[in-house]
């Protein structure tokens, strides 16, 4: 009769182990009580040097918004969020492989007690990514044509001609379109993520072809959510395109690309900043572009100095208010087509397209000195942060992106070595440095 509840231990030990998804128990702070083998392989090479027994701890450098959302979640049980997407190794080469993304599902069982599971979905979202490509192409074959807004434009973006179709969408006349520059007819969003315009042309210049959706605006003044296919039209030469045909369609919003959704996909929950996987995916769209010779592509990695003690001073909710407000200021000074992105708990980015390292570092001086002259409200009285700023910009000998974010991240810690509240860049690092 004794020997029925070790038999329960042991099928339970046994679960745990075989179970091929991580599984973890922890409290409120994120304490950690029970982890299988599993889950470790997952985040104990992410915890580096922090606490591994910390479950947030462990993940604040790749997914810090975790900590977020489950303080900000109100109810005693629940799930918190499920099939969260976690981009694990920015900045570290795969040697080809796509970049290994993490699932995690996290449920509150009770006030202080939660369960948190991860998974290895790198081949899931890779097929998803091709899927869209292949699926956008059936898009442009599949359908009444009458049912398609088509412009014939010119490689430098000036509308040659339209079909009957785009009137009936648009409310706009063919001929009063006709001649004018494409950025003139359609709208951009880039709220929403959208590039601009000249960087679309740019990406159907290259690949063959370019898919946006946004908001499109009818001459009535209504707007509708629109699809729009890029695909550039074949020279006489057989390899430079000579123009571009672009599709409009007005479709109805799929629920499952709402704002709300696309901000949890490619925005951090705390700050509003862009998240890791927003900002690997632009960086290699970027680190391409400049590799076919086109714009200059410069990185800057800011660090807060100190900001473990103004957690343990001041309190996680005050600490949160500082992150919000470097994200806000920054953002403020960069440009529409530039990304700024929180990379870990105090670690921002910035991807600076068409920037010179000279612009970047300029830029640079101007984010450090406007963090530094922020006012920070706390219970305890108004005080003052300052940042550490690294520089780098691609060069024909370091281009790709593991080494750009390496060589940024050096610049960045040879600022916080030479005193802190500075900025450091490079376009190659010593050993010195």
């Amino acid at each position: 009769m004794f020997d029925e509840p070790n038999s329960e231990h042991e099928r339970l030990l046994e679960f745990l182990y075989a179970c091929p998804v991580g599984l973890v128990e922890f409290d409120a702070t994120g304490t950690i009580s029970i982890i299988n083998p599993h889950a470790m392989k997952h985040l104990l090479p992410l915890a580096g040097d922090r606490d591994p027994t910390n479950l947030f701890t462990m993940l604040q450098e790749c997914a810090p918004e975790l900590r977020n959302l489950f303080g900000d979640y109100q109810q005693d049980r629940g799930t918190v969020c499920e099939g969260h997407r976690i981009a694990v190794d920015l900045g570290i080469s795969r040697a080809g492989k796509d970049s290994k993304v993490l699932a995690c599902t996290l449920v509150k069982l009770g006030p202080t007690r939660a369960v948190a599971t991860f998974s290895d979905i790198t081949v899931q979202v890779a097929q998803e990514r091709r899927l869209k490509q292949a699926e956008t192409w059936f898009a442009s074959l599949i359908g009444g044509v009458n049912d398609y807004a088509v412009l014939s434009i010119t490689r430098e973006g000036i509308v040659d001609s339209v079909n009957a179709a785009f009137t009936r969408q648009t409310g706009r006349d063919c001929v009063e379109v006709a001649g004018k520059s494409l950025d003139a007819i359609l709208n951009t969003d880039p709220r929403s993520g959208s590039l601009s315009l000249s960087n679309q042309l740019r990406l159907a210049e290259r690949d063959g072809w370019y898919l946006d959706e946004s908001w499109q605006q009818r001459r009535t003044g209504e707007t509708y959510w629109c699809q729009r296919l890029f695909a550039a039209r074949t020279g006489s030469d057989g390899a430079t395109p000579d123009g571009f045909s672009v599709v409009l369609r007005d479709v109805v919003r799929d629920e499952s690309d709402t704002s709300d959704l696309r901000r949890m996909l490619f925005f951090d929950h705390l700050t509003g900043a862009a998240n890791r996987t927003h900002f690997l995916q632009t960086f290699v769209r970027e680190q391409r572009r400049w590799r076919d010779g086109q714009e200059p592509l410069s990185l800057i990695m800011l660090d807060l100095d100190y900001f473990k003690a103004v957690n343990d001073t001041y309190g996680h909710p005050t600490g949160d208010l500082v992150l919000k407000q470097v994200a806000r200021v920054c953002t403020g000074f960069l440009r529409p087509g530039d990304l700024f992105a929180r990379l870990g708990g105090e670690e921002f980015g910035a991807l600076l397209p068409s920037s010179s390292l000279e612009e970047a570092t300029e830029i640079a001086d101007r984010l450090c000195a406007a963090v530094a002259a922020m006012p920070i409200l706390s219970p305890q009285g108004i005080f003052h942060i300052t940042a550490s700023f690294g520089c780098a910009s691609a060069s024909d000998e370091r281009s790709t992106v593991d080494v750009l974010i390496a060589d940024a991240d050096a610049q960045l810690y040879a600022a916080k070595r030479a005193g802190r509240n500075r900025v450091h860049g490079g376009l190659i690092l010593t050993a010195e440095i």
